[in-house]
């Protein structure tokens, strides 16, 4: 009898103790999956007055990636999905930062910036929209064209960050 009560307590103490372990989630999503099951992304097009036409095609590709990653929403193509995300590139400017001896700037920042429009199908209250902005520097002495690839793809993936997490991840 005695070890009968020994196991039963051992036992209500092991449950009792998982179910005061908290769980956590490392991607940050705060999704009701028996809600939320499909997600649908409209084009970005470039809207700014500095084009360069490969960003469009790699935000886009982040953007999806990253939901498909870090979710498990599924992506279709339809406009009435419980989740839908569109909007526009709206800015890609070039600003001086660092002057140098010769009074030359010695660094440029390349800003993008992303209007998004987050709409929830389920629940209006939770859709917004809003601008996101990041920016990556590099030596004036260098040609855009010679960096501006690996700076968008940077830039991009900031930028898919601070949406995920304004959005999704409800921060």
């Amino acid at each position: 009898m005695k070890r009968l009560a020994t196991i039963l307590i051992l036992a209500v103490g092991v449950l009792v103790w998982q179910a005061c372990i908290p769980k956590y989630t490392l991607n940050g999503a705060a999704i009701d999956y028996s809600k939320y099951r499909t997600i649908s992304f409209s084009d970005f097009p470039i809207r700014a007055a500095l084009v360069y036409p490969p960003l469009q095609q790699v935000f886009e590709n982040k953007l999806m990636d990253m939901i498909a990653q870090q979710t498990r929403l599924r992506v279709v193509d339809n406009p009435n999905s419980d989740l839908r995300m569109e909007g526009e590139i709206t800015g890609f400017n070039l600003s001086p930062q660092a002057v140098g001896e010769d009074a030359y700037a010695s660094q440029t920042r390349l800003t993008i910036t992303v209007r998004v429009r987050y709409i929830d199908n389920k629940n209006s209250n939770l859709s917004k929209e809003q601008s996101f902005s990041a920016y990556r520097d590099f030596p004036s002495s260098e040609m855009l064209t010679d960096v501006q690839d690996d700076l968008c793809n940077q830039i991009s993936t900031d930028l898919i960050d601070l949406i995920f997490n304004a959005t999704l991840g409800d921060w």
